[in-house]
């Protein structure tokens, strides 16, 4: 082979394989969701990128309200699921989404402890100071804080379990609280009580929808998102019977119609 026809193959080579990479490599999209969506959004994801493996979801964990903030400050996050619905609608208002909010769930609140029979435990027990501290989640941008503090209001008890309440940034940090041993109980998602390692541990009581405002949960692909069909991809799949079988498995209460397909890209 003369060096002339090396020089050529050599040169189609590096072309080929310089195409390679760029159609192997799949997409990346970054997720803000509420904490109370931890473990059933984890086997969503798991679900979803099972069929495919070049893509990447990364899923950060946390405060409804807090990740509201960050997207007003720019945050990189290309879909955001709040636990309630209020927070996407109004960044959808500020022209921040790309299109509009989806309702995908209803949270509910228990009682829980790992050290005493929660589900014998009411709201109104809760007065006793021989409970010891109680954990809920921060009212002012949580809002499964905001519920709880609704539901002992409406129970009568607020002002007797103030002194002895200490508040999570989140509702996962709530749970944890409760279960290292830092609160008796704790006022948590039912998601999360219906997690093995928490049911193993303890149990729960679920309190009355009725003494609180519903946890109704909404999310939005943000400006972020445009062009990213990977994004509109997983924002879909939401709304399918098999990521709907997972929520409904760790107790959240479905929307009657799935969440809307196809945003514009």
């Amino acid at each position: 082979m003369s060096a002339m026809l090396r020089m050529i193959g050599l040169s189609v080579l590096l072309a080929a394989s310089a195409l390679l990479p760029a159609a192997q490599a799949g997409e990346r999209i970054t997720v803000a969701a509420a904490a109370d969506l931890k473990f059933a959004l984890d086997e969503i994801v798991a679900d979803f990128r099972s069929t495919r493996p070049d893509d990447a979801v990364e899923v950060v964990y946390g405060s409804s309200g807090k990740f509201a903030t960050q997207i007003r400050q720019g945050a990189p996050f290309d879909l955001y699921f709040s636990a309630d619905i209020a927070y996407p609608r109004a960044l959808e208002a500020e022209g921040l989404a790309l299109g509009p909010t989806r309702p995908y769930a209803v949270g509910r609140i228990v009682l829980w402890s790992r050290t005493r029979d929660a589900g014998a435990l009411r709201l109104q027990d809760l007065a006793d100071p021989a409970l010891g501290r109680i954990a809920i989640a921060n009212p002012r941008h949580a809002p499964y804080g905001k519920r709880a503090e609704e539901a002992l209001r409406a129970a009568g008890v607020w002002q007797a379990v103030q002194p002895r309440l200490v508040q999570g940034e989140n509702i996962a940090q709530t749970a944890q609280f409760v279960q290292t041993g830092n609160a008796t109980v704790g006022i948590i998602a039912l998601s999360l009580a219906l997690n093995p390692a928490l049911a193993g541990q303890g149990g729960y009581h679920l309190i009355d929808a009725a003494l609180h405002e519903p946890l109704e949960q909404g999310f939005i692909l943000t400006r972020k998102a445009q062009g990213k069909a990977l994004a509109t991809a997983f924002a879909d799949y939401i709304g399918t019977e098999a990521a709907r079988a997972v929520l409904a498995r760790y107790g959240f209460e479905l929307p009657i119609n799935p969440p809307d397909h196809a945003l514009p890209d």
